[in-house]
């Protein structure tokens, strides 16, 4: 583990030390974008615990770095939107099908065509599923555990999310009328940047034994979904960081964009409940996208079945209890595009996966790999719970922008018999293969640290992106 631990000593008010967890390559990388120096800004807010820590995907983000986690205590600590994102519960859920690659033979381009036209994505792209506010609410405290309730799905799918669909203590009064209006028209949309739905296949089993207990087969097809809240997660986090600059200020911190709250203020809670409240309208979301999905899989192939193997979160904080100091402790923890990792028997792992362990899902980018892991003991120990959440990105997207061309990977993709679809080539641009990291790279890292384990390796066939 040592030549993956970067450790950033205690310096210039860091109240606990800085570790990057990356090859000596990826290390390299964000030396110069400002990374390190957010792993210490955040080493310097009140009451964090253990280490201020950076995974292997890390990058440069707003306030913490992107693949950023840290740990707050309830009493002396802060909770910090930036330390969540703007699109809060911007996580990935993972289905599996009955159906393998061969039965998509011949149907791939019919397919691709059915499921962007029927599934909304870009930037601002509107959704049929319309509904009124009384019932916005319900969803926002309800998450998708209410829209299977109402018929939108089956109870296994929320059973298999990360909280079950539904975080608690969510408050629908705390988000504003301006995020309500900017998420009520966009339930069951992807969205643009990097959000996306992806078909892929089974290609490579590491660990049959957590394979067959989470339904994997080699040859099957998948299908990976990453998106988030949307509008009205973006704005929920633009209010509550005026609101904390207004409450507290931000001279006494290393910089304005970490501004906070103490978690255990009134403002602190009331960003915590209209966080959670953000994040179930993202569950909800995914939710609504697996109804349609299950529908145009249907016309296809009236004898498929798609069910939820897990979503997980990203870009969430959240009141979890770990050893800290030789103690144990209930902490606030930040994951700011990290993933949760848990290993065997927590209790907040779904009851049919408790005896393995956590599933951990890493999207890589456009025509590369995906993995499914496993969560460990280990990344409870040096990580609270974390993994990666992706590849991490090398190239800005300006800087993509301007050396891509959306045609050229468009043409690479067919190469290698990956359709995509997308509404703008600019967009193909910004999040082609060559921006991001070494997706076999941040995973062997990974599983070597041991805060995940490799389960399986997917390869796309099919991308929709905004």
């Amino acid at each position: 583990m040592k030549k993956y631990e970067n450790i950033i000593p205690m310096e210039n008010g860091m109240n606990v030390p800085g570790v990057v967890y990356a090859s000596k390559e990826l290390f390299d990388l964000v030396k110069d974008d400002k990374t390190i120096e957010q792993v210490k800004n955040v080493a310097r807010l009140p009451g964090i615990v253990g280490k201020s820590i950076a995974l292997p995907d890390c990058h440069r983000g707003y306030g913490f770095p992107i693949g950023g986690v840290a740990a707050f205590d309830l009493k002396k600590g802060v909770v910090s939107p930036g330390g969540v994102g703007y699109d809060i519960n911007c996580g990935v859920l993972l289905l599996k099908t009955n159906l393998t690659k061969k039965d998509l033979e011949k149907k791939e381009e019919k397919l691709a065509d059915a499921i962007h036209k029927k599934i909304p994505s870009g930037l601002g792209r509107g959704s049929p599923f319309q509904i009124t506010y009384p019932e916005l609410d319900r969803i926002l405290e309800g998450g998708s555990k209410y829209l299977v309730e109402k018929g939108y799905g089956v109870k296994e799918d929320y059973l298999l999310c990360e909280e079950e669909g539904c975080m608690k203590g969510a408050n629908a009064k705390l988000v504003s009328e301006r995020a309500k209006k900017r998420g009520i028209g966009q339930l069951g949309t992807i969205g643009a940047g990097n959000h996306f739905l992806d078909v892929l296949s089974v290609e490579e089993i590491f660990d049959k034994k957590t394979a067959e207990v989470y339904g994997l087969k080699k040859n099957q097809i998948v299908i990976l979904i990453h998106c988030g809240s949307r509008g009205l997660g973006h704005q929920v986090a633009s209010d509550y960081i005026k609101k904390m600059e207004e409450e507290y200020g931000t001279e006494s911190l290393p910089d304005r964009e970490l501004v906070c709250a103490p978690v255990n203020s009134k403002l602190g809670k009331e960003y915590l409940s209209a966080m959670a409240a953000a994040a179930n309208f993202a569950f909800a979301n995914k939710q609504i996208i697996t109804f349609w999905l299950r529908e145009v899989f249907k016309s296809f192939f009236p004898n498929s079945k798609i069910e939820f193997l897990y979503e997980v979160c990203h870009n969430i904080a959240k009141i979890e209890e770990y050893i800290v100091d030789g103690k144990k402790a209930k902490v606030c923890v930040h994951r700011k595009g990290a993933t949760r990792a848990y290993g065997k028997e927590r209790k907040e792992v779904p009851k049919k996966y408790r005896h393995v362990g956590q599933p951990v899902l890493i999207p890589g980018s456009m025509g590369t790999a995906s993995y499914v892991m496993v969560g460990t003991k280990k990344s409870e120990e040096i990580a609270f719970g974390s993994s990666v959440h992706g590849a991490g990105r090398k190239m800005s997207r300006t800087s993509a922008i301007k050396s891509i061309k959306g045609r050229d990977t468009k043409n690479k993709l067919l190469s290698k018999k990956i359709l995509i679809r997308s509404s703008s080539e600019r967009l193909i641009s910004e999040e082609s293969p060559e921006v991001y990291k070494d997706i076999d790279e941040v995973v062997k890292i990974v599983d070597e640290l041991g805060i995940s384990k490799k389960v399986a390796k997917l390869i796309p066939m099919m991308v929709i992106i905004g």
